[in-house]
This record gives structure tokens, sequence and C-alpha cells, in this order.
């Protein structure tokens, strides 16, 4: 029963990373395992350094869990799937503890990190066709229906974001597709594929990306690589435990983050090139989820990017460039200078940005 579940042991790549537990006052605690200790790396360097003894998290700001297995949990769709399927076997999922629910995440999720004992919920992934499944989505979505949530579930990788999303493999590859919801434009899937397009122009390393069907955006995934290995990848928000709901990040510490991470000046500079981005083709859905590191052959790189599109809907960034959400060219420039980028560096990169999405 998953209410018997007090702890769980954090798997990577079939080795015990350590024990997470719940400890006093609801707040989750951590140890690295001994033989982790001797060869293994720092999951989360900033909260979770690589020294034996006990980590305990604080309530704040993710409910007693680490940001570093917060990430594991899926958000937006992916909960609000889990939410229904939960409901109905009955089981409450706000008075589950964070172990619990990483319990029903088990090896299911985005990135390498896998959680034991797994409790299994759901069905199984699905063998429909994408215009069958996009169909079963809007039901679902719609609220006219719960058939078919246990199956979305477990087709969509725990992953998070507010549109459904399916796991897609092929002879190819690892694919992440995405669906339309119920308020998107029917031809949401052509935007977001002309979107990446534009991004590459502008120079942002964005993952391999098709349109499938002609009209369902697909992203290869980065947490696998070309062997099929599963990658470590953590958020800025678990990183840095940062919440996305208020967003709380500046500019100024994801770059800082980036630099210290990857010791790599290009990342820093890739990083501020997404910010110019993000800022002139009108991506303000950019809080501290949508931006990732990967932990790859003993270092820290940052990951492509990725949830890139064109949204009107909210009036200013999340993550706020310089302290502002409707940010200046200069304000931009603070944030480049503050990470030790010249000035004329900046300039360029603010040109260069300009100059593709005017095209």
């Amino acid at each position: 029963m998953i209410k018997n579940i007090m702890c769980v042991s954090v798997m990577y790549h079939g080795q015990r990373v350590g024990t997470l537990t719940m400890g006093n006052h609801s707040c989750c605690q951590f140890e690295y395992d001994s033989y982790w200790l001797r060869d293994g790396f720092s999951i989360s360097p900033l909260h979770l350094p690589l020294k034996a003894g006990l980590f305990s998290a604080k309530w704040q700001p993710f409910n007693g869990n680490f940001g570093i297995f917060e990430d594991s949990l899926p958000g937006g769709y992916g909960e609000y799937l889990l939410r229904k399927v939960m409901r109905r076997e009955g089981v409450d999922y706000e008075s589950l503890t964070p172990v619990q629910r990483l319990s029903l995440v088990g090896s299911s999720g985005m990135g390498a990190l896998c959680y034991v004992p797994e409790s299994k919920v759901g069905g199984n992934p699905s063998n429909l066709t994408l215009d069958e499944m996009q169909a079963v989505a809007i039901e679902v979505l719609s609220e006219r229906t719960d058939s078919g949530a246990e199956m979305l579930l477990a087709s969509s990788g725990n992953s998070g974001g507010v549109r459904p999303k399916c796991l897609y493999n092929d002879a190819d590859g690892h694919w992440l597709v995405k669906f339309r919801h119920t308020f998107d434009p029917m031809d949401i899937g052509q935007q977001e594929y002309h979107y990446n397009e534009l991004a590459q122009q502008a120079g942002i390393v964005v993952p391999e990306f098709r349109l499938m069907e002609g009209k369902y955006f697909a992203t290869r995934r980065f947490d696998i690589d070309g062997q099929g290995n599963r990658l470590h990848m953590v958020t800025a928000s678990g990183l840095l435990n940062e919440p996305i709901t208020p967003p709380k990040m500046d500019y100024h510490s994801l770059l800082q983050l980036t630099g210290y991470l990857t010791q790599s000046p290009e990342a820093v500079e890739q990083q501020f090139r997404r910010m110019v981005f993000n800022h002139y083709a009108h991506n303000y859905d950019d809080h501290a989820r949508n931006f990732s590191f990967l932990f790859r052959d003993g270092h820290w790189e940052l990951a492509p990017a990725y949830d890139l599109t064109n949204d009107r809907s909210l009036s200013e960034h999340a993550t706020t460039v310089n302290f502002r959400g409707l940010p200046t060219d200069e304000d931009l420039i603070a944030v480049g200078t503050n990470t030790k980028m010249s000035r004329p560096r900046c300039l360029q990169i603010i040109d260069e940005v300009k100059t593709a999405v005017k095209q």
C-alpha cells in the first residue's frame, strides 16, 4: 500500500545513490549511500554536496521536499492526470507525502533518477494512433470523461507543462510529442515548429524537432543519449530550490548558476542569448523549470532549450531580467556584464537575436 511507504531508495543506472525518508515535521531527509560517496557524484551540488551525513529539507518552498526530487514529480498536465487516477483508486493525492509521491513515479520519470519501491498505478502506454490519443486527451481535459486518464498518464512519462504530451519511440530514437489543449488553436503544433525554427536562426541550441503527421510537434529527448542511456537531468528550479508558483528567479541567478556548474563561458553566452530571445520573441513562460542541466561524462553541461512558445497570455516574464518583468536592453546588458560578459559582446548577441526575430 502506498500509505505504508516511509522511505525510498534513490537509484541511478541500477546503483543506489542514497535513501530518502520522511523526517520530523513532515520534511524529507536524505543520506548518500557509502558506495556512492566513494564513486559517485553530487546529484545537486548546491543543496546536496557529496559528503557523509544526513541532509534535512525545509518545509518551504516544496512542502518538505528537496528541489532535486521535486523535479521528478509531474507538474501541470502530468499532475492533473495523476490526481484523476489516484482519485479513482480512492486515494487523496494531497494527503501523500513527497516520498509516497516519488514512489508513484518509480522509474517512469524524466532524467536518470528512479525510486524504489515503485508503486504502480494506472494503465499501460497506449498503442493508439496520435490522432486517437489527441481525441482522448481532449475528452479528458474537457472533463467529459475520466476514461483514458490511466493510459494518458502511462504514456506521458510524468511530464509537466500545460499541454498534453506522450513519449514516442521509433527507429530514429526517443521523442516527446505534444498535443493540442482545449484552448489551443488547431495549428498549435505548426506554430511551435516554426517558433523553434526561429530560435535556431537566433543561435539558440534546441533539440532536434519535427512535425509528425503534419501537425504534432515532437522534440528529441535530450535526457537520453545516443546509446539509449538516461542522463541525470536537473532544472534550475531543482538546483536553486526555486518554485515556479509564484515565480521568483532572476536571470542574474540563472547565468551565475550556469557559469558555476558548467565552468563554460560559451554556456553562459548561450544562456544570455536565450534570455534575449525570450524577451524579443515574447516567450514569457520562462520559469525555472524550463531551464535544465545535464550531468554527462563527469561534468555538467547546459541542456538544449525547450518549451519555447510565443506565449502572450502572460503580461511579463516569469523569470525577471535585472529584477524587471518588462526589461530594457540595458537590463539585458546588466545581466550579461554581471557574469563577466563584455558589453560589446552583449550588444552583438542582442543585435543578432533582434535581426533573426524581425526576419
